[in-house]
C-alpha cells in the first residue's frame, strides 16, 4: 500500500465561506481567472484538484497512489477571530468526513484545528476523532507567533496522547518574514526555517520529554533539523539555557519524531534515513501545490538504494500504521 501522508484539500464548504469576503484569508480571481488564496506574506494558486476529490483519484491512480491522508495547509483557520477559526475548523473537518464517506478506501484525514483558542482545539480533536472517524491533526509551526511550546497548547498534546493520533506539524509564513518577501522564498526557504526552529523549541523546552507518547510528524523533512542534530547536542552540552527541561540530548528526542519525505531529494531522504531509521520517514508529496510533485515522490523513492524492506515502511507501512488503517 502507498500512502501519501503529507498534501492538502480544501473542501469547498470552506472555500465558499472564505469567498464570502470576511476571511482573514482571502480568496480571489487574476486576471486570468485563475483562483488565488492569501494571507499576507504567502499566496496559493488552487486546482481543481485542491477541492476535487473525484478528479484527484484521477491523478493518484496514475500515480500508483493508494491512499491520501488530507490535510488543510496554510494559511490555516487560526489567523481568524477565535469563533470564525471554530466555524471553519468544523467546515472543513465535516468536509474531510463527508469524502472519507463517499471514498473510504481511498482517503483519510487530519483536522483542522482552531489553534488561536487551545481550548476550542481539544474539543475540535475530539469530536473529529472519535465522531468523524478522522485519524488526528493538524499543527502549524507558530500560531500569530505564539509557539508551539507554550503551555496553552500542553492539553492539545495531552488529548492527542490520549486519542493515541499523530498531529502533524505544517509550516507557515514566519512571524517577521524580512528578507524572506523577494523570491518567494517563504516557501522555498522560510518554510524550513519554520519547522526546524518549531521542533528544536519543542525539545529543549521539555516538550517531548513531557509527553514521550505525543506521535509528531514534522513535514518537508523536520526542516533541516537532521543536518542541525549534532549542533543541537553541542549546544546541549555547552549552553546552560539548552539544559534545564531536558535529560538527554537533542537528538534523541528528534530520532523519536517521524517526518515527510517531500522535498523528494534523494541525498537530503538518505540522510534522514541513515539519521532516524526508514521507520520513522512518510511519503510526502505537498501535492497539489506548484512546488509539490506526485509521482516524483514515489520515484525517488523506490529508486533509492535502499532495501524492498524500507522502502515499503517509507512508501506506506510507516503512514499506515500511524493513521490505524
Amino acid at each position: 500500500m502507498i500512502v501519501d501522508f503529507h498534501n492538502h484539500f480544501f473542501p469547498m464548504s470552506y472555500l465558499q465561506e472564505l469567498e464570502k469576503g470576511q476571511s482573514q484569508a482571502k480568496l480571489e480571481r487574476d486576471s486570468a481567472g485563475q483562483l488565488i488564496m492569501s494571507l499576507s506574506g504567502d499566496y496559493s494558486i488552487i486546482l481543481e484538484t485542491h477541492h476535487n476529490a473525484v478528479t484527484r483519484l484521477e491523478a493518484m491512480d496514475a500515480a500508483g497512489v493508494d491512499v491520501q491522508c488530507l490535510t488543510l495547509t496554510v494559511p490555516g483557520v487560526h489567523s481568524e477571530e477565535a469563533a470564525q477559526g471554530a466555524h471553519l475548523a468544523r467546515l472543513v473537518n465535516d468536509g474531510f468526513a463527508e469524502i472519507i464517506q463517499q471514498h473510504s478506501n481511498r482517503y483519510t484525514a487530519l483536522a483542522a484545528l482552531p489553534l488561536q483558542d487551545p481550548a476550542a482545539s481539544v474539543v475540535e480533536l475530539e469530536r473529529a476523532v472519535t465522531q468523524l472517524d478522522l485519524r488526528g491533526g493538524g499543527l502549524f509551526t507558530h500560531i500569530n507567533g505564539q509557539q508551539l511550546d507554550q503551555p496553552q497548547f500542553w492539553p492539545l498534546y495531552e488529548k492527542a496522547v490520549e486519542l493515541d493520533v499523530p498531529l502533524f506539524v505544517h509550516p507557515i509564513i514566519p512571524n517577521h518574514i524580512g528578507a524572506l518577501a523577494d523570491y518567494r522564498l517563504v516557501a522555498v526557504a522560510g518554510f524550513l526555517y519554520e519547522t526546524t526552529t518549531a521542533v528544536l523549541r519543542l525539545i529543549y523546552s521539555g516538550v517531548l520529554e513531557r509527553y514521550p507518547g505525543l506521535k509528531l510528524v514534522l513535514s518537508h523533512l523536520g526542516g533541516t533539523a537532521p543536518f542541525l542534530a549534532e549542533r543541537a547536542d553541542r549546544g546541549f552540552a555547552l549552553y546552560p539555557e539548552c539544559q534545564g527541561n531536558i535529560s538527554r540530548p537533542p537528538s534523541s528526542y528528534l530520532r523519536d519524531v517521524y517526518m515527510d519525505t517531500y522535498p523528494g531529494v534523494p541525498n537530503a531522504i538518505q540522510f534522514a534515513i541513515d539519521f532516524a531509521g526508514a521507520d520513522k520517514l512518510v511519503l510526502g508529496s505537498d501535492y497539489p501545490h506548484q512546488i509539490g510533485d506526485l509521482p516524483g515522490s514515489i520515484s525517488t523513492i523506490t529508486d533509492l538504494a535502499i532495501s524492498d524492506a524500507d522502502k515499503a515502511l517509507i512508501l506506506g507501512t510507516n503512514a499506515a500504521k500511524l493513521l490505524k488503517l
